[in-house]
């Protein structure tokens, strides 16, 4: 009869000393935070759209005012 191959030896027949198979490192990451080159965040455009935003909900809230009073009067 034949033994099926297995390629892991086993563990009580390695000798002393040596690194079982498995046992390799995790590879190194190449998704972190530190790659490519410093660049400082850019500061004050975020003026602009903040005011196009309150501009709109000031606007949208003026005409529900208008129209509530519209529909009051009435």
């Amino acid at each position: 009869m034949i033994r099926p191959s297995n390629p892991d030896p086993d563990p009580r027949e390695i000798p002393e000393g040596t690194v079982r198979p498995g046992t390799t490192p995790p590879a190194e990451s190449g998704t972190s935070t530190g790659t490519g080159p410093y660049r400082p965040p850019r500061r004050g455009w975020s003026a602009g759209p903040l005011v196009v935003i309150w501009s709109l909900v000031v606007l949208c809230a003026l005409f529900f005012l208008v129209y509530a009073i519209v529909l009051a009067t009435d």
